[in-house]
């Protein structure tokens, strides 16, 4: 059987994490119009770990400012529990030095927001294929 055929049917699985439900139904809509299958939203952080430990995404969108507990907290606590989570922060203008933080506890990449098709979509693909480089002993650029 050819693995790899099979993985590129597979849609990869994502956990929308903003506190604003207007970007979670924008995010749901253009990840599944690209194929992805969105298998749980998040209102905040604490249900961001709680989703993420259930569900275990190939990928989750986070924002940062959110009640309860912020993104950069809850990227920590996933990043804890699952080395390898690929998580993207999706974020507004001017939290540029709140994104690096989330960089360095674990997340892969951000988008800013307001955001583009086309930025998310790039993002999601570079942080998804992050993982694969070091299995496949190259890189493939974007």
């Amino acid at each position: 059987m050819n693995q790899g055929a099979r993985t590129f049917q597979m849609a990869k699985t994502v956990l929308i994490v903003d506190d604003v439900a207007f970007v979670r139904k924008a995010l749901t809509e253009l990840l599944t119009q690209a194929r992805y299958q969105v298998v749980g939203e998040a209102s905040d952080g604490l249900e961001a770990v709680e989703l993420y430990s259930k569900l275990h995404p190939d990928i989750v969108t986070m924002d940062i400012v959110m009640p309860n507990l912020s993104g950069i907290d809850a990227t920590r606590r996933i990043i804890q529990a699952d080395k390898d989570a690929k998580i993207v922060i999706i974020s507004a203008m001017g939290q540029e030095n709140l994104v690096m933080e989330a960089i360095n506890v674990g997340a892969k990449d951000f988008v800013m927001k307001p955001f583009s098709a086309a930025d998310v979509l790039k993002t999601m693909e570079r942080a998804i294929s992050d993982g694969k480089k070091n299995e496949r002993g190259n890189s493939s650029r974007t």
